[in-house]
């Protein structure tokens, strides 16, 4: 995987900056899956090994340790909820209601493969910068020696690349950075869904085998929810073990590989931005209690 990348980077006066751009984004694509597996328990069950493999910061916009509290709180949370689901993109209906016009049409093509390619990323950065502002602000301080870490690496990652290979600093975040997250976001287009049914809520996504290397087959995402120590390469064994078992689990949530998503969605919201089963907080609340009492 660092091989890969630093190899690219480093070809880059050989390769030009388009093609250079383009396999550095799929690299950086690459080591975000890369990181999902680690921050899971994989290949080391050592944590701290595996924080110190997912620590470069090649992904740009947030430290391997906050990306590790956020997703494992999403596993934790019932999924899709507007409040506890870090990974979502439902809004209670109340809010809804009260989002004006122009809010609204965003919010709705976001909700379209369109727009989650070329919103999502600058939400995700807004979202990780408002939130840690939000913390500074309440004063709390203790991811600070984290970030400033996190920024000192970046800091020298840009001035190489820029110094040694020919990329400038800019083409990083702009032409790498933000595209890796845009395909990123392809993967969680419609991952989940509002459902009843907290199994139900998570796609099977028969991908083809070029998807599922650079995914590390988390198109399998009901296994991995219903498994998540299983490592990256067993989880297609897993499923088509019990592929029945899982599709009645999950009601028939299979999508035959991201061209479903790109025919059928690529200008159409896939769901809406209200939540159907989460009118407002109060909903919300009284789902939590019901979850965990």
């Amino acid at each position: 995987m660092y091989a890969a990348w630093f190899g690219v980077a480093a070809s880059a006066p050989w390769l030009g900056l388009p093609l250079t751009c383009v396999l550095l984004t799929l690299c950086t694509t690459w080591y975000l899956s890369m990181q999902h597996e680690l921050l899971h328990g994989h290949p080391t069950r050592l944590p701290w090994l595996n924080a110190l493999l997912g620590a470069a910061p090649l992904g740009v916009w947030l430290p391997y340790g906050l990306y590790r509290r956020l997703h494992l709180q999403h596993h934790e949370a019932e999924l899709t909820h507007p409040d506890t689901d870090p990974e979502g993109y439902f809004l209670y209906a109340a809010d809804w209601h009260t989002t004006g016009p122009a809010m609204r049409r965003i919010y709705a093509f976001r909700n379209t493969l369109a727009g989650r390619l070329l919103l999502q990323p600058a939400f995700s950065v807004v979202a990780i910068v408002t939130g840690e502002m939000a913390k500074l602000r309440s004063g709390n301080w203790l991811d600070v020696p984290m970030w400033l870490a996190h920024l000192l690496a970046l800091a020298s990652l840009l001035a190489w690349l820029q110094l040694v290979c020919g990329i400038p600093a800019w083409l990083m975040l702009a032409g790498v950075a933000y595209p890796a997250l845009s395909i990123a976001a392809i993967r969680s287009f419609h991952e989940h869904r509002a459902s009843d049914s907290h199994a139900a809520r998570s796609v099977i996504n028969d991908a083809g085998a070029g998807w599922r290397l650079l995914f590390l087959n988390n198109n399998y995402h009901l296994v991995h929810h219903d498994l998540p120590s299983v490592p990256w390469f067993a989880l297609g064994w897993v499923y088509r073990r019990r592929a029945a078992d899982y599709l009645v689990r999950n009601e028939g949530f299979l999508v035959r590989g991201y061209r479903q998503w790109l025919v059928n969605y690529a200008w159409r919201a896939v769901e809406p931005v209200a939540h159907p089963l989460f009118g407002s907080r109060a909903d919300g609340r009284a789902s939590l209690s019901r979850t965990h009492g």
